[in-house]
């Protein structure tokens, strides 16, 4: 769903582990603040993919500074939103024209006139909409 590798999987894994509250819950809200999947949730992307891609080459700043890494772990009220280069760009034009397309997460605002968003709260489990069982995910990585 969120385009994890193994790996890197295994990582937030033991780090949700070791964080306090429900290993389940922690895992799925430190996914949700990967920079990527919050350019995907404002609707700055078509898919994951695509966002990390844009994160990627550099089009999207985190409180007024570019970011590229797209695991970037957003934090309660950082903004989010286009670098200047890149709002002359026909994809972007063509993006804030048809902005929104999809309904925004409660824990994200967006701004659909400056095509940027903030990050309101940490995502809560009931504001995400992916069916999974985080039991078995937990059963599973703790052998």
């Amino acid at each position: 769903t969120y385009g994890v590798l193994e790996a890197q999987f295994r990582k937030y894994f033991q780090r949700a582990q070791h964080s306090p509250g429900t290993t389940g819950e922690t895992l799925l809200q430190l996914l949700e603040r990967r920079l990527d999947n919050v350019v995907y949730r404002l609707d700055f992307a078509e898919s994951r993919a695509q966002a990390r891609q844009l994160v990627r080459h550099g089009h999207i700043k985190v409180g007024g500074r570019k970011v590229s890494i797209p695991s970037f772990q957003v934090k309660e009220d950082d903004t989010v939103e286009w670098r200047e280069a890149t709002q002359s760009r026909d994809f972007f034009k063509s993006l804030s024209e048809a902005s929104p397309r999809k309904t925004v997460p409660g824990w994200l605002a967006l701004d659909p006139a400056k095509m940027s968003g903030r990050v309101l709260h940490l995502p809560l489990v009931d504001e995400m909409d992916i069916i999974l069982d985080t039991r078995m995910i937990v059963e599973f990585y703790s052998k």
